[in-house]
């Protein structure tokens, strides 16, 4: 599992998006903070693994609090999520080494994205640092693992369909390690059964999907579909 500290000095909102995190598998809420005092003491215990930032904080600015954290040698990764949408900011935040940037307000979709392709970049850094040493397509898969926009999806969606949803339903298969139903998918997306099943039967029929199918003890097969890589 991996431990989200949520910083944001609106409990209100601190409460919405700590929601959002224990929605999306392998994450959960190891703490919430309302200042930069509170997120500070939580990061020297040494127990999170990535903080949602907001950058608007009554005692110190969130760009003052990673700054803090790098003097004292934490390396704790952070996501910035604020209000904050001047370039400016968003430059600080880069050069101080936020992963992703999410503007408020935003959707669940949205920060899933962020937090899904954290998880894929925490993965292939496991799997390069087993090796000592990283080549240059090691390096590459790194930084490609923060990309928050799948593989093209194929042109002329038909009536209906949205691009952020199907970009959606791609990334979900795409780091998914086994076939996943309609069921599963539209429970990874917030997504119902039926909308995810619209969405997939296209894929499948556009060679972004491979289909199988799961036999049962009793009644239909259940259909399972896997990302096909480009």
């Amino acid at each position: 599992m991996i431990d989200v500290l949520v910083v944001d000095d609106d409990f209100r909102v601190a409460e919405i998006n700590a929601k959002y995190v224990g929605k999306v598998p392998g994450f959960r809420v190891a703490a919430r903070a309302h200042s930069a005092a509170q997120a500070l003491a939580s990061v020297q215990r040494g127990t999170i693994d990535l903080v949602l930032l907001d950058h608007y904080l009554p005692d110190q600015t969130g760009l003052e609090l990673i700054h803090r954290m790098r003097e004292q040698g934490h390396g704790t990764d952070v996501i910035m999520i604020t209000a904050a949408g001047d370039v400016t900011t968003v430059q600080a935040a880069m050069r101080l080494g936020a992963l992703h940037y999410l503007v408020k307000p935003f959707t669940f979709a949205a920060l899933r994205t962020r937090l899904d392709s954290y998880a894929a970049l925490r993965r292939t850094v496991d799997r390069v640092g087993g090796r000592g040493i990283a080549g240059q397509e090691q390096v590459d898969r790194i930084f490609s693992a923060l990309r928050t926009t799948p593989a093209p999806t194929s042109p002329g969606l038909p009536s209906g369909h949205s691009e952020p949803t199907t970009d959606l339903i791609c990334r979900v298969l795409h780091h998914a390690d086994h076939p996943l139903s309609a069921h599963e998918v539209a429970a990874e997306t917030g997504l119902s059964r039926s909308t995810a099943q619209r969405y997939l039967r296209h894929l499948e029929q556009a060679g972004r999907l491979r289909l199988s199918l799961r036999y049962g003890d009793t009644g239909r097969p259940e259909h399972r579909y896997a990302w096909v890589a480009p």
